[in-house]
């Protein structure tokens, strides 16, 4: 596989698409691997702010531990 994707990347990625549908450009043969994609970015940008958060917790913890 390739480079990983970007939270930014997928985001931006994510809104063309919904943009896309919102403009009624996507024709129904592509509709499918749309929302598919769409699904997969989705869950890119949630795993991305999931472990970001945990991050920022872990990092405050500690903080919180020197004090």
């Amino acid at each position: 596989m390739g480079k990983e994707t970007t939270y930014t990347k997928a985001f931006d990625e994510l809104q063309q698409i919904v943009e896309e549908m919102e403009n009624s450009q996507i024709n129904v043969d592509d509709l499918d691997v749309k929302i598919k994609r769409a699904s997969e970015l989705l869950k890119i940008c949630r795993d991305k702010l999931y472990k970001t958060e945990k991050s920022v917790q872990k990092a405050l913890d500690e903080i919180s531990n020197y004090q």
